[in-house]
């Protein structure tokens, strides 16, 4: 096997991309799965082409953790690469083969890889000592392993696999003073990751995970329980994100369950807002307007934003770009497929884009509590007496530059003991 070095970059750039380009190193996990997504989007859509009878139901992506060889494996069968695209994706820092396969497909509809930047592969190295790469294309007769420790190149070799697709193989740091790489060996890290970065790729990301249960025989006619542990297979992920669902499938208390699992509150929200948009700004969005105001709402502790994913993969925890001060008590995501993200995808790139998605949204907003202060002024009421003073912020704020924006909303309590909108008065 013979030594090669990274072509296009130096030592010192890929250096630097590991250690500076991703603030958080458990991004490596979202990086790779969504590589596999890309792999088996090649694969279904090389399918639709060729009409070879695959459907997405036939396609996976499995993690498996060895905590006794320190590996972690990220798997998928897939589109897989030929000799030359290891070279080329692999060998070449910044070398994207989805960016050149969204490129050359983008007027085909169904066609949505998540990968353009061609580094989120390397942030493997933020975590992991060694890296085996073993793949075998669609329809090749031959595998290959891509191997390296880093910065000093790699080695590329024939390997055996008998189905196509890519096994990609972390041998994983040991812990440091600083860092405790063991977490990424567990199980209970590697569903966290997945449900926060990864829960709405759309194949199954399937693990096998230990569960104890009752032997049979045991803890009935007065006999000791007794418990054996058994492997199963579980998919950690929900595949379909409710926004993209249409809201003639959804009910009330789908939305409300999904709010109380998203954002660990126990209360149902007062209201939600679903809505999609094309045109210049083409997202998915889904608000929530809280019953209450957040225990720690107006402590320094408080961060206003909204989740922001691009093609169902988490970008952000919180952009606060996307909600204006006086409606920071908003809750929920945006999702779409045409930001402008920078190459670790945790930063947007501030452009006109971002500011119509968050213009558009706010409009949202400032329409559905309209609706409801014209349709259910009950409800209008209980939102206005935990919310309200927020809008009468938003008014006192840069010198009542909103004002026009929010004016209609405000309401004022009357001598009768009820309450009127100036409008109204």
């Amino acid at each position: 096997m013979e030594q090669k070095e990274f072509k296009a970059e130096s030592k010192r750039l890929l250096e630097m991309m590991i250690n500076s380009i991703y603030t958080h190193k458990e991004i490596f996990l979202r990086e790779l799965i969504s590589n596999a997504s890309d792999a088996l989007d090649k694969l279904y859509f090389k399918s639709m082409e060729e009409n070879l009878g695959l459907t997405r139901s036939d396609m996976q992506i499995r993690l498996e953790a060895d905590k006794d060889a320190r590996t972690l494996t990220i798997s998928d069968n897939g589109i897989g690469m030929t000799l030359d695209e290891l070279e080329n994706n692999l060998g070449t820092i910044a070398q994207s083969g989805s960016f050149e396969f969204k490129r050359d497909n983008e007027k085909t509809e169904d066609v949505d890889v998540i990968g353009q930047f061609g580094v989120g592969f390397y942030s493997a190295f933020m975590v992991a000592k060694k890296v085996t790469v073993v793949s075998k294309a669609y329809g090749a007769d031959k595998a290959y392993m891509w191997q390296s420790e880093g910065s000093e190149g790699y080695t590329v070799s024939d390997a055996e696999k008998d189905t196509n697709g890519t096994v990609i193989t972390l041998e994983i740091k040991d812990n440091t003073d600083d860092e405790n790489y063991d977490d990424f060996l567990k199980e209970y890290k590697i569903r966290e990751l997945v449900k926060r970065y990864s829960d709405y790729i759309r194949y199954p990301i399937i693990m096998d995970v230990e569960h104890e249960k009752l032997k049979e025989g045991t803890g009935v006619d007065g006999k000791e329980p007794e418990y054996e542990k058994e492997t199963v297979t579980e998919t950690l992920n929900s595949q379909i994100p409710i926004w993209k669902k249409a809201k003639t499938e959804l009910k009330d208390e789908d939305y409300n369950q999904f709010y109380k699992d998203k954002f660990y509150d126990y209360s149902d929200p007062l209201m939600h807002i679903h809505t999609k948009t094309e045109g210049t700004a083409t997202y998915s969005a889904l608000l929530y307007i809280p019953e209450k105001v957040p225990y720690d709402y107006y402590s320094k502790n408080f961060e206003k934003g909204l989740q922001l994913y691009s093609s169902g993969v988490m970008i952000m925890e919180k952009c606060a770009d996307l909600l204006p001060d006086y409606f920071s008590f908003v809750k929920g995501l945006v999702d779409s497929e045409d930001l402008s993200l920078n190459i670790s995808r945790e930063m947007l790139q501030h452009d006109r884009q971002l500011k119509i998605i968050a213009k558009s949204v706010e409009k949202s907003i400032k329409n559905e509590l309209k609706k409801c202060l014209k349709n259910d002024r009950e409800k209008y009421e209980k939102f206005f007496e935990q919310f309200g003073i927020q809008l009468k912020y938003g008014i006192y704020e840069a010198y009542g530059t909103n004002k026009d924006e929010l004016q209609d909303l405000l309401l004022f309590k009357t001598s009768n003991g009820g309450t009127t909108t100036l409008s109204e008065y």
